[in-house]
Order: structure tokens, then C-alpha cells, then sequence
């Protein structure tokens, strides 16, 4: 994957994820930095352009790593193979979506 299009997946993502969190959680996207105030603490969400990646801070999972699978066009954790929207629902209480652009 190109570095222009790596950023422009990660941005598409971030602007999904502030859309969809923020109608229910206090969320502010910054400077490619997604910060989440929820009940059970702060969740960060960045994305790392050397590593072409989506960085995640949880109170929850912890720091999980995400890299864009391109044949199922999801953001699977790299050690684990979970899912990044589906496991911020689940931590998050809230349903999320997005599609690569």
C-alpha cells in the first residue's frame, strides 16, 4: 500500500470513528489523533504512517496495533486478528461502521 493511500484510508477511518462515537461519547479527532472520553476512561486512536498502521490505547484491551486487510477491507489486530470496528463497539457499547473509499 502507497503512503498516500494509507493516509487517506486512516483519515477516512478516524473521521467514521468520530462520527459514529461522537453522537454517543465525548470524541475529538486532532491532528490525525482521535482522543474518546467514555465511562470506563480515554481511549487514543492514531494512525502510525511508518508502520501503516492504527494505534489504539483502550482502557479496556490495552494497545493493540491494526493493519488494513485489503481482501476482507477490515483493520485486523496484529497479533490477535481481531477486528478494530467490532472491538471498539464492544468496548464502547456502540454499533460502528465503515468501507474503505
Amino acid at each position: 500500500m502507497s503512503d498516500s493511500a494509507f493516509e487517506s484510508l486512516a483519515d477516512s477511518l478516524l473521521a467514521a470513528l468520530e462520527e459514529g462515537i461522537g453522537s454517543h461519547v465525548d470524541a475529538e479527532l486532532q491532528g490525525g489523533i482521535l482522543t474518546v472520553d467514555g465511562d470506563d476512561g480515554t481511549w487514543v486512536i492514531n494512525k502510525h504512517a511508518p508502520t501503516r498502521q492504527i494505534w489504539v490505547s483502550s482502557p479496556k484491551s490495552g494497545a493493540r496495533h491494526y493493519a488494513f486487510d485489503s481482501a476482507s477491507g477490515q483493520w485486523r489486530d496484529t497479533r490477535g486478528g481481531g477486528e478494530l470496528l467490532a472491538t471498539l463497539s464492544e468496548e464502547l457499547g456502540v454499533v460502528l461502521a465503515w468501507r474503505p473509499q
